[in-house]
Formats: structure tokens, C-alpha cells, sequence
């Protein structure tokens, strides 16, 4: 399984439900009385889900310095996602957000899933593919879809799974699955956060495109295209950065999450 750093998880899901939740309906939050939230990461999903509910909430990852920072929000448990440490039917509910995608078998990941929990299964997951960029830099646009693909092509997991998750939760048992799509969408605009600027920052050098550089040659992007995308990349950033300078750069990104319920047979 990948890992993520909290820094990547806090940027990536800032702002994430604050301006609706109606797709998480289907989770049916007003009724719980004990949710798990497996691969909590740093927590954000496990804070939505206690202040939409009056549930007990408890985080569950397996990396203990993403614990560390979810534990200043709710308990939390340390845990592998195919082997949960609870028994059987300790919540009403047990949800994941962006961890079935990360999974090599995420049908096995429901089933666990489906073992601690009484009533309902939920995931809330992207489909990668299906990210959308609307930019001032008029490289930039390109430049994502052409790396987005060449990772894409490099993982082994299923990084596209959110619109078709409802079929891993069918092959795994589940009954009267419901799904409901969520766009998160980030924008980036004067003036400009510290986050904004180290991010057009990474694009100049290249730093960011060089942290997935081993997945996207796993793929059939060869070493050349993958300096010439680079190249590219870095003159892309270097053209951010000095609308930045004039205020100018405007960037929005949508990224589809599904929610996906089930509930146990």
C-alpha cells in the first residue's frame, strides 16, 4: 500500500465537505450510535463524521504519525485495514475515504469491513481519472492530464475506482448499495496561501513531478519522455510563478470522490 505524509493528506482534503454534505446521506449519520473510520489519516473525514452525527467516532490507520495528529480530534486505534482489531459487530457503521484506492485487493478491504460492522459499509473514493484543471497557465492543463496518465498507467491499484466502487461492494456481500458523487474542487487565487506558493514553487524545480517519477517509469513512459515532460513541468512552474508575481494566476482543480453504501447481509 502507498503512503501518504500529513502534509499531503492535510493539503489534498482542506476544505473538503465545507460546503456541502449532502452527498453523505447515504452513510445515514443521524441514526449511528458507533462509527469507524479506517485509514483516518490525519483525521479530516473522522471530524465531518462526528460533528454531522452523535455517534462515537474512533480513527483507524496503520501509520502511527498520522495517528498522532487524528488523535488530537477523536480516539484513535492502530490498525491494518484487511485485519481490523475490533470483533465482530462493534459499529453501526464503518467508512474509508480515499483507502479502497489504495488497496491491491479492495473487495477483501469491504469484507473486513463488513465483519466489525452491524448495519452499514461505506468508502468515499476518487476516480482519478476523471480530475479536471482549469488554468491561467495555459501549459499547465496539459502538462497535469499528460502525468496524470503516465501515473496512472504506474500504479498498481485501482486509482479510478470511485465511479465503479459499488461493484467491489457487491462482489463482497453488500446489499442495496446507494452511491452519490461529491466534486472537490480547490481553487487557488490572490491572495495566495503558503500552500499555493510552495506548491508553484516544487512545480519550477520539479520536485513534485521527480516524487512520482518511479511510479510513472513503471508504466510505459520511457526515461526520455519522462525528462521532457519534466523539462516542460519546470517551465511550466517558472510561467505560475510569475503570474503569481502579477496576481494574475488563477488555478481550479475538481477532483470526483463517489459515496459508496452498502449495508451487511
Amino acid at each position: 500500500m502507498r503512503e501518504f505524509s500529513e502534509d499531503y493528506l492535510q493539503r489534498t482534503r482542506q476544505g473538503m465537505w465545507d460546503d456541502s454534505r449532502e452527498a453523505l446521506a447515504p452513510l445515514a449519520l443521524e441514526s449511528r450510535e458507533r462509527i469507524l473510520d479506517v485509514g483516518c489519516g490525519t483525521g479530516e473525514l473522522s471530524r465531518v463524521l462526528e460533528a454531522e452525527s452523535a455517534a462515537d467516532v474512533i480513527g483507524c490507520d496503520a501509520d502511527p504519525d498520522l495517528l498522532a495528529a487524528a488523535r488530537d480530534h477523536v480516539p484513535v486505534v492502530a490498525g491494518d485495514a484487511l485485519q481490523l482489531p475490533f470483533p465482530d459487530d462493534t459499529f453501526d457503521l464503518v467508512v474509508c475515504q480515499a483507502l479502497l484506492i489504495n488497496l491491491p485487493d479492495p473487495v477483501a478491504a469491504l469484507r473486513e469491513f463488513a465483519r466489525v460492522s452491524s448495519d452499514r459499509v461505506a468508502a468515499i473514493e476518487p476516480d482519478n481519472a476523471a480530475v479536471e484543471i482549469d488554468s491561467s497557465v495555459d501549459a499547465e492543463r496539459q502538462l497535469e492530464r499528460r502525468a496524470r496518465q503516465a501515473y496512472l498507467e504506474g500504479v498498481p491499484t485501482d486509482v479510478a475506482l470511485g465511479a465503479d466502487a459499488r461493484e467491489a461492494f457487491e462482489a463482497a456481500g453488500l446489499e442495496g448499495c446507494e452511491t452519490r458523487r461529491y466534486d472537490h474542487v480547490r481553487t487557488v487565487e490572490p491572495p495566495y496561501s503558503e500552500g499555493a506558493l510552495l506548491a508553484a514553487r516544487r512545480k519550477a524545480t520539479g520536485a513534485g513531478l521527480a516524487d512520482d517519477r518511479e511510479t510513472m517509469l513503471a508504466g510505459p513512459l520511457t526515461e526520455a519522455a519522462y525528462d521532457d515532460l519534466r523539462g516542460s513541468w519546470r517551465q511550466m512552474g517558472r510561467d505560475v510563478i510569475a503570474q503569481m508575481e502579477t496576481r494574475e494566476y488563477r488555478r481550479e482543480e475538481a477532483v470526483p470522490f463517489f459515496v459508496t453504501a452498502g449495508r451487511v447481509v
